[in-house]
């Protein structure tokens, strides 16, 4: 998978990272790389995104 994060974020690594595999989206801490990553289909994600932005 190829991870991208934001290019706002800051260089202290400290920013979420998203991947698209296979029509989900992959997100992870850019800080822990190796550690959990969360797995949305896009039905969520847009629902994650619209509650952070509320």
């Amino acid at each position: 998978m190829t991870w991208r994060k934001s290019s706002f974020s800051a260089g202290q690594g400290d920013c979420v990272e998203l991947a698209w595999p296979a029509n989900r989206v992959a997100m992870r801490d850019s800080k822990n790389p190796a550690g959990p990553v969360l797995l949305l289909g896009e039905r969520a994600r847009a629902a994650l995104i619209a509650a952070l932005k509320a």
